[in-house]
């Protein structure tokens, strides 16, 4: 992620030991950063791969329409599930 020339007005406090602290500046040393743009570089990269893992994926083609194909299909029955979810719980 690259730094924004926008003016930064928000703050995040974090509480850590004196070794992750030592670990994050060598770190940011490493990349030639502070500690406060490479925690926000890595952690804005980190954001973004966990959501995208949630919102989005990408299919090629060939697999876009097998995709596409399977969501269209009509549900297959499931006699195990059925009877797993139609059973008494062990807890009831």
């Amino acid at each position: 992620m690259q730094n924004s020339t926008k003016r930064r007005n928000e703050r995040l406090e974090l509480r850590l030991t004196p070794a992750a602290k030592a670990m994050l500046r060598r770190a940011a040393e490493v990349e030639n950063k502070t500690i406060s743009s490479f925690v926000l570089d890595k952690g804005l990269e980190a954001a973004a791969a966990s959501l995208a893992d949630r919102h989005e994926f990408r299919l090629d083609p060939k697999h876009y329409d097998a995709f596409l194909a399977a969501l269209d299909a009509p549900a297959r029955p499931r006699p195990r599930l059925e009877k797993l979810l139609t059973s008494r719980s062990a807890l009831e």
